[in-house]
């Protein structure tokens, strides 16, 4: 039987014994390389502190967070999803910062046959399958749809939508050729080098930026508000920038 996400992550919580001296740090998909770097990091500096981390949707995050998953730190992908936080009570208001800042770009299959080189491109009768994260809870996808209404194009392009659960899976589609196109930040896109090209940088109406918070009620808030002063130190930073993002 296959596991519910929320119902997995509280297994595996479980499972590796968290207690006192574990940090778990939910963040962004987006975040998942970067981050494993970030956390082994932060060990080394604080060798009594395991950082458990958890990557997915902002959204999803979010709802684990709000149904008593344990989280200690909470980096999202974008600020609404982080303003849903504050609604909700979910993390301490104060404590939230901006630390990252990305791109969106339109990637490719390498050695597709379709030409796309912009996104207008993407109203073509040749191209069939567009993916991006679902506008309703992933924020790759809410930059997509902002972007595109933007330029005009929302109606064509998510007409030949294909939605991902979180910009990774998007990445996914677009590397196995699943897809003639897909909209993914710079920084997933980079991963796949071998196996997607870069057809567009898309201009945003807002800035993509990253915002991380400690979590409300968190036991070991101390240690989430060191975890969170490391990812924007000059250390945290030039290990982010490593992986392609900017500093807000």
């Amino acid at each position: 039987m296959r596991l519910r996400p929320l119902v997995a992550f509280l297994l595996f919580v479980g499972a590796s014994s968290a207690g006192a001296a574990d940090l778990v740090v939910s963040a962004a998909s987006s975040l998942t390389d970067a981050f494993q770097a970030v956390g082994k990091a932060y060990e080394a500096k604080h060798p009594e502190t395991h950082v458990v981390l958890n990557f997915a949707a902002s959204d999803v995050l979010l709802r684990q967070i709000a149904s008593g998953a344990p989280a200690d730190v909470f980096a999202s992908a974008d600020q609404a999803a982080m303003d849903k936080a504050v609604a909700a009570k979910a993390i301490d208001p104060a404590t939230r910062q901006d630390f990252a800042t990305n791109r969106l770009v339109l990637i490719v299959p390498r050695g597709g046959k379709v030409r796309v080189t912009s996104p207008a491109d993407l109203e073509a009768d040749a191209v069939k399958r567009v993916a991006y994260g679902d506008p309703a809870s992933v924020p790759v996808g809410r930059y997509t749809k902002a972007a595109l209404e933007q330029q005009g194009l929302w109606d064509a392009v998510s007409a030949k939508g294909v939605l991902a659960q979180n910009v990774r899976q998007s990445l996914d589609y677009v590397a196995r050729g699943e897809v003639d196109a897909g909209f993914v930040f710079a920084t997933d896109a980079a991963i796949m080098k071998d196996k997607v090209d870069v057809a567009a940088t898309v201009p945003t109406p807002k800035p993509i930026t990253y915002p991380i918070a400690v979590v409300a009620g968190s036991k070991q808030a101390r240690d989430a508000a060191s975890f969170e002063a490391f990812v924007r130190s000059p250390e945290g930073r030039g290990i982010l920038a490593g992986f392609g993002f900017q500093a807000p």
